[in-house]
């Protein structure tokens, strides 16, 4: 069984740093890529960065140039470094990863249980 294990959130000020960490255990054959997604209460879940197994990257377009996504290959973990945090950063955090296991012919989705992000004064 695939399990996605996510740590580093907490409580932090406007205009400080966490770094959020996901490490994926079980075997795949594949990986397609791994993401972190959050959602704050009363909103849908959205996408905030995206890592493919090839080192690709995308940000959302309100966490680009403060916020990076990287992986550790070796380990199938991925991280989230958080700098110039604003409370509108405020939500749960959400690992994800698309990946085949041996006997797979498509890709299947895996989340982690979420770790809360919360930037307030």
């Amino acid at each position: 069984q695939v399990q996605l294990v996510e740590s580093g959130g907490g409580l932090v000020q406007p205009g400080g740093s966490l770094r959020l960490s996901c490490a994926a255990s079980g075997s795949i054959s594949s990986l397609n890529f791994m993401a972190w997604y959050r959602q704050a209460p009363g909103k849908e879940r959205e996408l905030v960065a995206r890592i493919s197994s090839i080192g690709y990257t995308y940000y959302a377009v309100f966490v680009k140039g403060r916020f990076t996504i990287s992986r550790e290959n070796a380990k199938i973990t991925v991280y989230l470094q958080m700098n110039s945090l604003k409370p509108e950063d405020t939500a749960v955090y959400y690992c994800n990863m698309q990946a085949k296991l041996p006997g797979d012919y498509s890709n299947r989705e895996y989340w982690g249980q979420g770790t809360q992000v919360t930037v307030s004064s």
